[in-house]
């Protein structure tokens, strides 16, 4: 089989990783610190590829938002987390056994993601198959974060391939439309942390894959 796009992108939380019990840890170590709190593992994936805002936010009632500085909970969040990045993190299933397959066929991919770079690279170098990612892009390694399209420019530079030929995989309505704003074709990781997946065809992706398997055969690789 031979690989339809020059380039894969991916996002990473609800794409590449399974990471939202380590975002609920450090979201529940935040909120036990406010006397609020906890959230349950299944909020915890519903509101994962919203941001650290949006977690801490769904474990006190909207009500009494005004309450609380998430700014200053954002903070408290970060160190805890980078401390117990992995503690609970996963591949989603045959995840590495499709980066196996890009690497076999030599197609290049990169990771575009809503989380820092630090936090970023720390967590993806905890698995072997994407401990070697040469390309990150963090929301903080640009001064514009998705759905803007440079990160997705930015990273196709880095990779020296035609954005126009290129693949963007997510689980996010902002990874659908970063994607569309840079001119890819997307696909909607339907594993992801969809809280609605009965209506998935409002996002407007180009496909929708149940599986890697399904992403696979997308891309056109074969495991």
């Amino acid at each position: 089989m031979t690989a339809k796009y020059e380039a894969v992108l991916f996002d990473l939380d609800g794409t590449l990783l399974d990471t939202a019990l380590d975002l609920g840890k450090a979201t529940n170590y935040v909120l036990g610190q406010h006397g609020v709190g906890p959230i349950s593992d299944d909020t915890a994936r519903a509101f994962a590829s919203d941001g650290m805002r949006a977690l801490l936010k769904s474990g006190i009632p909207e009500s009494e938002h005004d309450r609380y500085d998430f700014e200053a909970m954002r903070k408290e969040f970060l160190p805890y987390y980078y401390d117990h990045i992995a503690d609970r993190t996963v591949y989603f299933p045959e995840t590495d056994r499709l980066i196996n397959a890009l690497k076999r066929e030599h197609v290049p991919y990169a990771v575009v993601t809503s989380k820092p770079d630090h936090l970023a690279r720390k967590v993806l170098s905890k698995f072997a198959e994407l401990a070697d990612i040469e390309v990150i892009v963090g929301c903080d390694t640009l001064p514009v974060s998705k759905p803007d399209p440079e990160p997705l420019f930015y990273a196709c530079r880095q990779l020296k391939v035609n954005p126009a030929k290129c693949l963007y995989v997510g689980d996010h309505i902002r990874d659908i439309e970063a994607g569309h704003n840079a001119g890819m074709d997307t696909v909607l990781a339907l594993w992801g942390y969809i809280r609605d997946k009965s209506s998935v065809g409002h996002f407007g992706a180009e496909y929708v894959a149940g599986d890697n398997r399904e992403l696979a055969e997308i891309i056109g690789v074969t495991f």
